[in-house]
């Protein structure tokens, strides 16, 4: 979530906010008000670019517009307070701390030098144009006009590109961008962004960056649009996605937004398992196993519209000081096995298993996530994907996975929840693959006081390094697991009872 900023009448005092102290007599601030459209602090825009809004109060009187308010405006401490603050934030998007790391600027040379005076508009609402500006000096503000009255939402400082999503898209600009100041600013096409970028990748880590700023909270709504969704706050950062609460802009139903990384979407295997990841998960229809509601390629990239659940990650879950209790790793591996036999009778191995990819929602109801790696039963894995805590010694070879390659996973996942760590020493990524490679999934009793013996005994036979000694297929392991939690269910009935569990088995309660 995006940390809030200070707005003009936290500085000033003034007590015309809403409900301020001189509200009622002197009128809300327009600056105040002026939450008509979505931006920043929930979309108060105004109270964070107050010298953009007409009519607000200051210096002890009314001011008029910010063309006859701008001298005085942009000697106002608060200004430049704002300026020094944007400057200072999000440094991985200022486009100047991209270009020059050593000092060098071999491609800016090419690029056209352009001057632009205080109060010029230069980038215009509605049209489509194929450029985008870095600034070099000075800085702007960006307005949506809507019905006819101009709103501020968001304005940009030295080292700031302008236009970088238009260059990626192609599509209509989403606002009016006027120069507060006058400004140098070096004028970049897409036909040289794409030059650029395939010269040196690394502008692709930064493209990321530039959407991910985009879509932040505190952005106005119009640039944190994805098709029908719009794109909340960041949940989660991995090595190739980024990941986003969001809602349907319709319907106000809340969703998650997975965006692949840039620089990843230059490799086309990888490409086109995202993609794969989307067909795969829209095609599975399980209570465990997360939805997909729809998939988007824009700004150069792909994105996974998926199924919002609340909870928390098993991987939460387990590291908490005692190791979860027999009865609910018996219902939580339930679940999980009843959704891997599902995803397997259709023929697909996820090959990623692991507590991260397990959702707990409130009500122990199991999410499964992530099906980015899953691939048909049989597939060589020569990718060598996965997690290495969890990775089958067939997934190390690069051997073909199947079924019992998801079982081996869950044999380690198991011994974690009901220990509280992993059962290999993982010193070093490259010894703790020998091992997995060398060593069947130790017996968990030793660490895992007043475990069932039937529990023990699953987790060792799924985490068997042979795949013909482990179960065979989910069906296999989930009749294991149900055995196990009738027989739970049956103690507790004969405790109910006053009685013991032989006594239940023999018939004999009385």
């Amino acid at each position: 979530m995006a940390e809030k900023k200070i707005n003009c009448w936290e500085v000033t005092r003034c007590g015309r906010e809403p409900g301020g102290r001189s509200a009622e007599k002197s009128g809300v601030c327009p600056a105040a008000a002026d939450i008509s459209f979505d931006g920043i602090n929930s979309g108060v825009c105004g109270g964070r670019i107050c010298w953009a809004v007409a009519g607000t109060f200051c210096g002890g009187c009314i001011q008029g517009s910010f063309a006859e308010k701008r001298a005085s405006c942009l000697e106002c401490d608060f200004y430049q307070m704002v300026q020094e603050e944007e400057g200072m934030a999000n440094r991985q998007t200022k486009f100047l701390q991209f270009i020059t790391p050593d000092g060098s600027r071999a491609f800016v040379d090419r690029l056209r030098f352009i001057h632009i005076k205080a109060g010029q508009r230069f980038v215009v609402q509605g049209e489509v144009e194929h450029t985008a500006y870095i600034i070099q000096r000075g800085s702007c503000l960006v307005v949506v006009e809507k019905d006819g009255v101009l709103h501020p939402v968001d304005h940009y400082g030295e080292g700031d590109i302008v236009g970088g999503l238009g260059i990626l898209t192609g599509e209509p600009r989403r606002a009016h961008v006027e120069a507060e100041t006058d400004m140098d600013l070096w004028e970049m096409t897409r036909e040289q962004f794409d030059e650029i970028s395939s010269q040196d990748p690394d502008l692709l880590s930064f493209i990321t960056e530039l959407v991910a700023d985009r879509l932040d909270s505190r952005r106005p709504t119009a640039y944190r649009t994805i098709g029908k969704y719009v794109a909340t706050d960041i949940i989660g950062r991995g090595a190739f996605s980024i990941v986003y609460r969001g809602k349907h802009r319709q319907l106000g139903k809340p969703v998650v937004i997975k965006m692949m990384r840039h620089d990843m979407a230059l490799y086309p295997d990888f490409l086109e398992n995202f993609r794969n990841e989307a067909k795969i998960i829209a095609s599975l229809n399980h209570d465990h196993i997360i939805k997909v509601y729809d998939f988007d390629e824009r700004y150069r990239t792909l994105f996974i519209i998926m199924e919002y659940v609340p909870g928390r990650s098993l991987k939460e879950m387990i590291r908490r000081p005692t190791p979860l209790p027999a009865h609910r790793v018996l219902h939580f591996l339930s679940q999980i096995i009843s959704a891997l036999d599902y995803a397997h009778q259709g023929g697909i191995i996820h090959r990623d298993v692991n507590p991260s990819n397990i959702i707990i929602q409130p009500n122990d109801q199991v999410k499964i996530l992530d099906f980015g790696l899953a691939c048909p039963t049989g597939t060589e894995d020569f990718a060598n994907t996965g997690t290495a805590h969890y990775m089958a010694p067939e997934q190390i070879t690069g051997d073909p996975v199947d079924p019992r390659t998801d079982i081996y996973a869950l044999g380690i996942m198991a011994y974690e929840m009901v220990v509280g760590r992993r059962p290999f020493p993982e010193r070093s990524c490259q010894e703790l693959l020998e091992l997995h490679l060398s060593c069947d999934v130790p017996d968990p009793k030793p660490f895992a006081s007043g475990l069932p013996d039937g529990l023990g005994d699953f987790i060792r036979r799924a985490g068997r390094r042979d795949p013909a000694r482990r179960y065979q297929n989910a069906r296999e392991a989930g009749a294991a697991v149900e055995r196990l939690l009738d027989k739970r269910s049956a103690s507790v009935k004969a405790a109910a009872f006053g009685t013991n569990c032989n006594d239940v088995s023999s018939g004999g309660i009385g």
